[in-house]
């Protein structure tokens, strides 16, 4: 099971982290990531990063204002949000897959329930 935290409205150019804590059955073979989704819209690849940190994957549209980071501690993947911009305005859905790093879900990846962010001009 996989729950966000963290969503919102705020101003453009602020900032939010959203968190996800994922418990159960998540392997820790896995990718966690983020993707996104406005109503109309597919849901758009965000973030991926292995569970042991490393290398982690952007999607074009976020690079170098967002940043994903895990804690196997605390079993919590974050994403960090900076300089929002209006268009970042959507649901955003914790991910869990191998197939993450590659920025695509499949028929096997394990979604949260979402946590609205919402960037006002």
């Amino acid at each position: 099971q996989l729950v966000e935290f963290g969503g919102g409205m705020v101003q453009a150019g602020g900032s939010l982290r959203l968190s996800c804590v994922a418990s159960g059955h998540i392997s820790r073979t896995n990718a966690m990531g983020w993707f996104r989704q406005v109503p109309g819209k597919e849901r758009e690849f965000v973030a991926a990063i292995w569970w042991n940190g490393g290398s982690a994957k952007y999607g074009e549209s976020v690079k170098g204002r967002f940043t994903i980071s895990t804690d196997s501690a605390k079993d919590t993947v974050y994403l960090q949000i900076n300089s929002l911009e209006p268009e970042d305005t959507a649901v955003y859905y914790c991910a869990a897959d191998r197939v993450l790093q590659m920025g695509v879900s499949s028929v096997a990846t394990v979604w949260g329930q979402g946590t609205q962010v919402t960037v006002s001009s």
